[in-house]
């Protein structure tokens, strides 16, 4: 009888001890899983490139250019088609490449600095002369146009921007509704298509109107596929990390408790294209 529950007590032992065995070897084995799991998952987000946002430095000032046009707040014409504009540009000289580090860094144009033309705030045709024609349709449209830089950031002091109602045809409608004097977000960079090195860091611009931003006050949100800054400064913003193919990026001017001021342009989208 002792000698059966000797060897009872036995396999009861070698028992218990395969069973934590095999318990300690799968803890083993799932814990493995898991930092297998876990690094791959790591390897997948540092692979995944992180979109940054960071103010433009090092451009020169241009503190006491100016763009001028010699007309009235309102400029009429009894029938669209084509209209001359005729600005003056003064301490800025068009067609100039702009000096300093961003011209390298930046898409860059090779016609130089230039006027920023935008109707309606869609998106603006460049000007390297202070004469040109444009094609105007009827009806009531607002004009800003601002000088510009041969990278394309926007010379911003009040003199270096005009703004215009234009009042196209015998009785046009105003389909914008837009306050000439009220807080405005006019879209300028980016735009169009990107293509090796200028793809790396791209120029986020915009001009405001009858505003200012700042951490209390008015704010633009910047949303880039999907992720979301805050602007609290004008200042031309530089956009890294972005991912090849269409992007997205969308511009809103908020008010001081982060809703979106009323007007037809404080809210606008437009997608950009990068290429290898």
């Amino acid at each position: 009888m002792k000698k059966n529950t000797h060897h009872l007590i036995i396999a009861l032992s070698l028992i218990f001890f395969i069973t934590t065995a095999c318990k300690q070897e799968k803890k083993a084995a799932s814990e493995d899983e898991s930092v297998t799991h876990n690094v791959e998952k790591e390897v997948v987000e540092t692979a995944k490139p992180k979109i940054t946002l960071e103010k433009l430095e090092g451009s020169p000032s241009y503190a006491d250019a100016a763009l001028v046009l010699d007309t009235p707040e309102d400029i009429k014409a009894a029938k669209s088609g084509e209209m001359e504009f005729s600005f003056n540009v003064e301490n800025y000289e068009l067609g100039a490449q702009t000096k300093g580090p961003n011209a390298q860094k930046l898409a860059n144009s090779g016609k130089g600095q230039h006027i920023h033309f935008i109707l309606d705030n869609q998106p603006y045709s460049a000007h390297y002369e202070p004469k040109f024609k444009k094609e105007v349709p009827e009806g009531v449209h607002h004009l800003v146009a601002f000088l510009s830089r041969s990278f394309h950031e926007s010379v911003k002091n009040e003199n270096s921007v005009v703004v215009r109602r234009l009042m196209i045809g015998n009785d046009p409608k105003d389909t914008f509704g837009l306050d000439m004097k009220a807080p405005t977000l006019i879209y300028s960079r980016p735009k169009g298509e990107y293509t090796g090195k200028d793809t790396q860091q791209i120029l986020l611009d915009f001009f405001v109107l009858n505003t200012t931003l700042s951490e209390n006050g008015h704010k633009v949100r910047a949303t880039i596929n999907g992720e979301q800054f805050m602007i609290t400064e004008w200042a031309p913003q530089v956009i890294k990390g972005l991912p090849m193919g269409e992007v997205t990026i969308q511009l809103e001017l908020l008010d001081e408790t982060g809703k979106l001021i009323p007007g037809p342009f404080n809210n606008v989208t437009r997608t950009v294209t990068l290429k290898e």
